[in-house]
Protein backbone atom coordinates (compact mmCIF):
# COMPACT_ATOMS: atom_id res chain seq x y z
CA UNK A 1 0.00 0.00 0.00
CA UNK A 2 1.39 3.37 -1.06
CA UNK A 3 0.75 5.94 1.68
CA UNK A 4 1.00 9.72 1.42
CA UNK A 5 0.98 12.22 4.29
CA UNK A 6 0.19 15.93 3.83
CA UNK A 7 0.82 18.26 6.77
CA UNK A 8 3.99 17.71 8.82
CA UNK A 9 3.30 20.21 11.60
CA UNK A 10 3.17 19.73 15.36
CA UNK A 11 0.82 16.73 15.26
CA UNK A 12 1.06 15.60 11.65
CA UNK A 13 4.84 15.35 11.75
CA UNK A 14 4.66 13.04 14.74
CA UNK A 15 1.95 10.83 13.22
CA UNK A 16 3.90 10.59 9.97
CA UNK A 17 7.00 9.81 12.02
CA UNK A 18 5.23 6.87 13.64
CA UNK A 19 4.31 5.47 10.22
CA UNK A 20 7.90 5.83 9.03
CA UNK A 21 9.31 4.35 12.24
CA UNK A 22 7.03 1.34 11.84
CA UNK A 23 8.14 0.52 8.33
CA UNK A 24 5.49 2.21 6.18
CA UNK A 25 6.74 3.36 2.78
CA UNK A 26 5.74 7.02 2.93
CA UNK A 27 5.43 9.98 0.59
CA UNK A 28 5.22 13.35 2.33
CA UNK A 29 4.22 16.89 1.42
CA UNK A 30 4.19 20.16 3.32
CA UNK A 31 4.44 23.85 2.44
CA UNK A 32 7.56 23.95 4.63
CA UNK A 33 10.29 22.42 2.46
CA UNK A 34 12.57 21.97 5.47
CA UNK A 35 10.05 19.63 7.09
CA UNK A 36 9.86 17.57 3.91
CA UNK A 37 13.66 17.42 3.68
CA UNK A 38 13.82 16.18 7.26
CA UNK A 39 11.52 13.30 6.42
CA UNK A 40 13.39 12.49 3.21
CA UNK A 41 16.58 12.24 5.26
CA UNK A 42 14.79 9.63 7.39
CA UNK A 43 13.71 7.55 4.41
CA UNK A 44 10.48 9.10 3.13
CA UNK A 45 9.90 10.22 -0.46
CA UNK A 46 9.03 13.84 -1.28
CA UNK A 47 5.63 14.29 -2.91
CA UNK A 48 5.42 17.04 -5.53
CA UNK A 49 1.99 18.44 -4.65
CA UNK A 50 -1.40 17.23 -3.35
CA UNK A 51 -2.59 16.11 -6.81
CA UNK A 52 0.57 14.07 -7.35
CA UNK A 53 0.23 12.59 -3.88
CA UNK A 54 -3.25 11.29 -4.66
CA UNK A 55 -2.15 10.05 -8.08
CA UNK A 56 0.86 8.17 -6.70
CA UNK A 57 -0.67 6.80 -3.47
CA UNK A 58 -3.44 4.40 -2.47
CA UNK A 59 -4.10 6.33 0.76
CA UNK A 60 -3.49 10.03 1.37
CA UNK A 61 -3.58 11.30 4.95
CA UNK A 62 -4.12 14.99 5.72
CA UNK A 63 -3.36 16.64 9.05
CA UNK A 64 -3.82 20.38 8.59
CA UNK A 65 -4.47 23.42 10.81
CA UNK A 66 -7.95 24.42 9.61
CA UNK A 67 -11.02 23.23 7.70
CA UNK A 68 -10.16 25.74 4.96
CA UNK A 69 -6.69 24.24 4.54
CA UNK A 70 -8.11 20.73 4.28
CA UNK A 71 -10.72 21.85 1.76
CA UNK A 72 -8.05 23.46 -0.44
CA UNK A 73 -5.91 20.32 -0.39
CA UNK A 74 -8.85 18.04 -1.20
CA UNK A 75 -9.88 20.34 -4.06
CA UNK A 76 -6.39 19.92 -5.49
CA UNK A 77 -6.44 16.13 -5.03
CA UNK A 78 -9.95 15.52 -6.31
CA UNK A 79 -9.15 15.18 -10.05
CA UNK A 80 -6.76 12.32 -9.18
CA UNK A 81 -9.24 10.38 -7.03
CA UNK A 82 -10.12 7.06 -8.66
CA UNK A 83 -11.76 3.82 -7.55
CA UNK A 84 -10.08 2.34 -4.50
CA UNK A 85 -8.31 5.53 -3.37
CA UNK A 86 -8.77 6.56 0.28
CA UNK A 87 -8.61 10.02 1.82
CA UNK A 88 -7.86 9.90 5.56
CA UNK A 89 -8.61 13.21 7.31
CA UNK A 90 -6.71 13.43 10.61
CA UNK A 91 -7.12 17.17 11.16
CA UNK A 92 -9.37 18.58 13.87
CA UNK A 93 -12.04 19.92 11.58
CA UNK A 94 -15.72 20.72 11.19
CA UNK A 95 -18.03 17.73 10.76
CA UNK A 96 -20.09 19.80 8.32
CA UNK A 97 -17.02 20.15 6.09
CA UNK A 98 -16.41 16.40 6.16
CA UNK A 99 -20.01 15.79 5.14
CA UNK A 100 -19.72 18.37 2.35
CA UNK A 101 -16.47 17.04 0.92
CA UNK A 102 -16.97 13.28 1.36
CA UNK A 103 -19.58 12.93 -1.42
CA UNK A 104 -17.18 14.62 -3.85
CA UNK A 105 -14.53 12.00 -3.11
CA UNK A 106 -17.01 9.14 -3.15
CA UNK A 107 -18.52 10.26 -6.46
CA UNK A 108 -15.14 9.57 -8.07
CA UNK A 109 -14.94 6.08 -6.55
CA UNK A 110 -12.84 7.02 -3.54
CA UNK A 111 -13.51 6.38 0.15
CA UNK A 112 -13.25 8.65 3.18
CA UNK A 113 -11.89 7.84 6.64
CA UNK A 114 -12.34 10.58 9.24
CA UNK A 115 -9.63 10.00 11.86
CA UNK A 116 -8.88 12.83 14.32
CA UNK A 117 -6.54 12.12 17.22
CA UNK A 118 -6.58 12.96 20.93
CA UNK A 119 -3.98 12.75 23.67
CA UNK A 120 -1.30 15.38 23.16
CA UNK A 121 1.75 15.83 20.95
CA UNK A 122 3.96 13.82 23.31
CA UNK A 123 1.78 10.74 22.77
CA UNK A 124 1.51 11.36 19.04
CA UNK A 125 5.31 11.21 19.03
CA UNK A 126 5.40 7.70 20.52
CA UNK A 127 2.44 6.15 18.70
CA UNK A 128 0.43 6.01 21.93
CA UNK A 129 -2.19 8.61 21.02
CA UNK A 130 -5.90 7.77 20.73
CA UNK A 131 -7.68 7.86 17.37
CA UNK A 132 -11.36 8.22 16.51
CA UNK A 133 -12.44 6.85 13.12
CA UNK A 134 -15.74 7.53 11.39
CA UNK A 135 -16.79 6.02 8.08
CA UNK A 136 -17.89 2.73 6.62
CA UNK A 137 -16.80 -0.34 8.56
CA UNK A 138 -15.21 -1.73 5.40
CA UNK A 139 -13.06 1.42 5.17
CA UNK A 140 -12.19 1.13 8.86
CA UNK A 141 -10.92 -2.41 8.23
CA UNK A 142 -8.77 -1.15 5.34
CA UNK A 143 -7.08 1.67 7.27
CA UNK A 144 -6.95 -0.06 10.66
CA UNK A 145 -3.38 -1.38 10.12
CA UNK A 146 -2.20 2.19 9.54
CA UNK A 147 -4.13 3.53 12.53
CA UNK A 148 -2.54 0.97 14.85
CA UNK A 149 0.92 2.18 13.79
CA UNK A 150 0.04 5.79 14.70
CA UNK A 151 -2.10 5.26 17.80
CA UNK A 152 -2.76 2.83 20.62
CA UNK A 153 -6.52 3.08 21.16
CA UNK A 154 -8.67 3.19 18.03
CA UNK A 155 -12.42 3.79 18.34
CA UNK A 156 -14.81 3.35 15.40
CA UNK A 157 -17.34 6.08 16.13
CA UNK A 158 -19.90 5.41 13.40
CA UNK A 159 -20.88 7.34 10.27
CA UNK A 160 -18.90 10.24 8.86
CA UNK A 161 -19.12 13.38 10.98
CA UNK A 162 -19.19 11.64 14.34
CA UNK A 163 -15.42 11.56 14.86
CA UNK A 164 -14.92 15.28 14.24
CA UNK A 165 -17.90 16.12 16.43
CA UNK A 166 -16.49 14.02 19.27
CA UNK A 167 -12.97 15.42 18.82
CA UNK A 168 -14.18 19.00 19.02
CA UNK A 169 -16.13 18.09 22.15
CA UNK A 170 -13.06 16.58 23.83
CA UNK A 171 -10.96 19.66 23.01
CA UNK A 172 -13.71 21.84 24.47
CA UNK A 173 -13.60 19.83 27.71
CA UNK A 174 -9.79 19.95 27.82
CA UNK A 175 -9.79 23.72 27.33
CA UNK A 176 -12.36 24.17 30.08
CA UNK A 177 -10.21 22.26 32.53
CA UNK A 178 -7.09 24.16 31.50
CA UNK A 179 -8.80 27.47 32.30
CA UNK A 180 -10.10 26.12 35.63
CA UNK A 181 -6.68 24.76 36.55
CA UNK A 182 -5.14 28.18 35.90
CA UNK A 183 -7.62 29.65 38.37
CA UNK A 184 -7.25 26.83 40.89
CA UNK A 185 -3.45 26.98 40.96
CA UNK A 186 -3.48 30.77 41.29
CA UNK A 187 -5.97 30.68 44.17
CA UNK A 188 -3.88 28.04 45.97
CA UNK A 189 -0.77 30.20 45.56
CA UNK A 190 -2.67 33.20 46.93
CA UNK A 191 -3.90 31.09 49.87
CA UNK A 192 -0.34 30.10 50.71
CA UNK A 193 -0.68 26.40 49.85
CA UNK A 194 2.46 24.72 48.50
CA UNK A 195 2.01 24.22 44.75
CA UNK A 196 3.77 20.86 44.55
CA UNK A 197 1.40 19.62 47.25
CA UNK A 198 -1.48 21.20 45.34
CA UNK A 199 -0.47 19.30 42.20
CA UNK A 200 -0.51 15.98 44.05
CA UNK A 201 -3.75 16.81 45.84
CA UNK A 202 -5.50 17.35 42.51
CA UNK A 203 -3.87 14.26 40.97
CA UNK A 204 -5.28 11.92 43.65
CA UNK A 205 -8.70 13.57 43.76
CA UNK A 206 -11.99 13.69 41.90
CA UNK A 207 -10.71 16.91 40.34
CA UNK A 208 -7.99 15.13 38.40
CA UNK A 209 -7.82 14.95 34.59
CA UNK A 210 -5.46 14.24 31.72
CA UNK A 211 -5.02 18.00 31.34
CA UNK A 212 -3.91 18.33 34.96
CA UNK A 213 -1.44 15.45 34.73
CA UNK A 214 0.16 17.05 31.67
CA UNK A 215 -0.40 20.79 31.36
CA UNK A 216 -0.32 21.66 35.06
CA UNK A 217 3.25 20.37 35.11
CA UNK A 218 4.23 22.76 32.30
CA UNK A 219 2.47 25.66 34.03
CA UNK A 220 4.27 25.00 37.30
CA UNK A 221 7.69 24.50 35.70
CA UNK A 222 7.36 27.83 33.91
CA UNK A 223 7.68 26.22 30.47
CA UNK A 224 4.06 26.90 29.46
CA UNK A 225 4.77 25.18 26.13
CA UNK A 226 2.34 22.34 25.45
CA UNK A 227 2.79 22.69 21.68
CA UNK A 228 -0.83 23.81 21.25
CA UNK A 229 -1.61 27.44 20.57
CA UNK A 230 -4.47 29.80 21.35
CA UNK A 231 -5.51 30.17 17.71
CA UNK A 232 -6.02 26.41 17.48
CA UNK A 233 -7.93 26.30 20.74
CA UNK A 234 -10.14 29.17 19.59
CA UNK A 235 -10.86 27.24 16.40
CA UNK A 236 -11.87 24.11 18.33
CA UNK A 237 -14.02 25.85 20.94
CA UNK A 238 -15.60 27.88 18.14
CA UNK A 239 -16.43 24.67 16.27
CA UNK A 240 -18.03 23.26 19.43
CA UNK A 241 -20.06 26.43 19.86
CA UNK A 242 -21.20 26.16 16.23
CA UNK A 243 -22.36 22.57 16.81
CA UNK A 244 -24.39 23.74 19.80
CA UNK A 245 -25.94 26.57 17.83
CA UNK A 246 -26.82 24.31 14.89
CA UNK A 247 -28.62 22.02 17.31
CA UNK A 248 -30.34 24.84 19.26
CA UNK A 249 -28.53 24.14 22.54
CA UNK A 250 -28.08 27.34 24.60
CA UNK A 251 -24.65 27.34 26.26
CA UNK A 252 -23.25 29.60 28.95
CA UNK A 253 -19.74 28.24 29.60
CA UNK A 254 -18.61 28.00 25.96
CA UNK A 255 -19.19 31.70 25.14
CA UNK A 256 -17.34 32.67 28.33
CA UNK A 257 -14.42 30.47 27.36
CA UNK A 258 -14.28 32.12 23.93
CA UNK A 259 -14.27 35.52 25.65
CA UNK A 260 -11.42 34.46 27.97
CA UNK A 261 -9.37 33.03 25.11
CA UNK A 262 -9.91 36.18 23.06
CA UNK A 263 -8.61 38.25 25.96
CA UNK A 264 -5.62 35.92 26.18
CA UNK A 265 -4.87 36.38 22.49
CA UNK A 266 -5.12 40.15 22.85
CA UNK A 267 -2.57 40.17 25.68
CA UNK A 268 -0.30 37.25 24.83
CA UNK A 269 -0.53 37.08 21.04
CA UNK A 270 -2.79 35.38 18.52
CA UNK A 271 -0.81 32.13 18.49
CA UNK A 272 0.64 32.15 22.01
CA UNK A 273 0.98 28.80 23.77
CA UNK A 274 -2.31 27.96 25.47
CA UNK A 275 -0.74 27.27 28.88
CA UNK A 276 0.34 30.89 29.00
CA UNK A 277 -3.25 31.77 29.98
CA UNK A 278 -1.92 31.46 33.54
CA UNK A 279 0.08 34.64 32.91
CA UNK A 280 -3.07 36.75 32.79
CA UNK A 281 -3.81 35.73 36.37
CA UNK A 282 -0.19 36.19 37.41
CA UNK A 283 -0.29 39.74 36.00
CA UNK A 284 -3.59 40.49 37.72
CA UNK A 285 -2.44 39.22 41.13
CA UNK A 286 1.31 39.82 41.11
CA UNK A 287 1.81 36.15 42.00
CA UNK A 288 4.34 33.73 40.52
CA UNK A 289 2.55 30.41 39.91
CA UNK A 290 5.59 28.18 39.58
CA UNK A 291 7.20 25.45 41.66
CA UNK A 292 10.42 23.46 41.62
CA UNK A 293 10.62 19.89 40.40
CA UNK A 294 8.35 19.97 37.36
CA UNK A 295 9.48 19.19 33.78
CA UNK A 296 10.01 21.77 31.06
CA UNK A 297 8.60 19.44 28.41
CA UNK A 298 6.29 16.44 28.35
CA UNK A 299 7.74 13.03 27.58
CA UNK A 300 5.62 9.93 27.06
CA UNK A 301 7.45 7.28 29.07
CA UNK A 302 5.01 4.49 28.22
CA UNK A 303 6.54 1.94 25.84
CA UNK A 304 5.13 2.00 22.33
CA UNK A 305 2.58 -0.75 21.82
CA UNK A 306 0.67 -1.95 18.79
CA UNK A 307 -2.72 -0.28 18.65
CA UNK A 308 -6.01 -2.02 19.19
CA UNK A 309 -9.69 -1.33 18.63
CA UNK A 310 -11.69 0.03 21.53
CA UNK A 311 -15.06 -1.69 21.55
CA UNK A 312 -18.10 0.27 22.73
CA UNK A 313 -19.84 -1.47 25.63
CA UNK A 314 -23.62 -1.34 25.53
CA UNK A 315 -26.25 -2.40 28.02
Amino acid sequence: MQVGFIGLGSVGGKLAGSLLRNGVYLRVHDLDADLVEGFVARGAVAGADPAAMMRDCDVVITCLPSPAASAAVVDAMLPEVTAGKIWMEMSTTDAAEILRIAPLVEARGGAVAECPVSGGCHRADTGNISIYMSGERSVFDQVFPLLTKMGRRVLHTGPLGAASTLKVMTNYLATGHLLMLCEALTVMRAAGVDLATTYEAIAVSSGNSFVHETESQLILSGSRDVNFTLDLIQKDVGLFQAIAERNNVPLEISPKMIEMLTDGQRVLGEAAQSDRMIELLEAATGLDVRADGFPMELVDDEPEEEGYEVVVTRG
